[in-house]
């Protein structure tokens, strides 16, 4: 079943190349890490450190911008290798990249040069932010670029290698780590504590994600768990993720790590559960998973918003 294509990038449709550029980046998919940001900000407000505006907004910015550059980049590379021109199963806008250049709006070339440019700003950014915030900052900066640049790129192309979602999940902890450690100016267990569920629901987003991207990652060489395993197991790795994020979040307010009302951000379970059913019933028919790719992405942003409000509620 095809995508309807209207809604995709065309020529006629970024006459302004700020406007092109701007949405070469899928701006909307960058929520997931100011989400992240936001999530780190108030893990260390919780933790009595004194907020540092400025600090953090730098720090959101440069999040976004390594974000905005791995996407570009992403696109890049599956361009080279081939998937997404591949890709007829597509759920645009959520799967089969950004159609920048198989619709022409973009030639690889452009594409390779503005993701390399935002990651060499993110880069030049960082390393001024870590003079003020420390040296530890320069570590989990290094660490966010380098699986960034290595999730698609290759020789490494670790997403075709069944490492996508740990890579996914590094990165969206990291972000966490390094926006608490801007604030903090010093390593702690307390983001990974709050970072980790949401990771979680970020890796279930790239899980769901590949299964309407299965086919044409599949001819393309890009063996990511879903093409490697059975689809009867394939569908269990969804609730299973889901599962983790909760429970982790259960036994650190148990440990009183996190407020008791940090359990309000439980409540996007729902929202996975209802996914997970439909992923079960439409598996093998992805063009019908479009409900399930919204319910995973609701119930991530609506955790994160969940838990940021009551950490900054509870800090002292």
């Amino acid at each position: 079943m095809g995508n309807n294509h209207l809604a995709e990038p065309s020529v006629t449709s970024y006459a302004n190349p700020l406007a092109c550029y701007f949405a070469a980046t899928r701006p909307a998919f960058l929520i997931a890490t100011l989400a992240a940001c936001l999530l780190g900000l108030a893990g260390a407000a919780y933790s009595g450190v004194s907020f540092q505006l400025e600090t953090a907004l730098i720090t959101v910015l440069l999040a976004l911008l390594v974000h905005a550059g791995v996407n570009v980049l992403n696109d890049y590379f599956d361009a080279l290798n081939g998937t997404d021109a591949l890709n007829f199963d597509r759920l645009y806008p959520f799967t089969g990249g950004s159609r920048f250049i198989q619709n022409g709006v973009l030639t690889t070339t452009q594409t390779a040069n503005f993701g390399y440019l935002l990651l060499v700003i993110a880069i030049l950014g960082g390393m001024w932010l870590s003079w003020m915030a420390g040296a530890g900052l320069l570590l989990i900066g290094a660490l966010g670029v380098l699986i960034g640049w290595a999730y698609s790129a290759s020789p490494l192309r670790l997403n075709g290698r069944g490492l996508g979602e740990l890579c996914v999940l590094a990165g969206f902890l990291g972000v966490v780590v390094g926006a608490d450690f801007v604030q903090r100016q010093a390593f702690s267990f307390q983001p990974i504590i709050v970072g980790m569920p949401y990771a979680l629901l970020v890796t279930n987003l790239l899980y769901i994600n590949q299964f309407p991207d299965k086919k044409a990652d599949a001819m393309a060489g890009k063996h990511h768990l879903v093409v490697r395993l059975p689809l009867e197991q394939a569908v269990l790795v969804y609730p299973l993720l889901a599962s983790l994020a909760f429970a982790w979040l259960g036994f650190f307010v148990y440990a009183e790590r996190l407020p008791m009302l940090a359990m309000l951000s439980v409540l996007p379970l729902l929202f996975s559960a209802r996914a997970a059913l439909l992923l079960r019933k439409y598996a093998a028919t992805p063009a019908y998973l479009l409900s399930a790719i919204k319910l995973t992405l609701a119930a991530m942003l609506s955790h994160a918003l969940f838990l940021t409000l009551v950490l900054l509620w509870k800090m002292p």
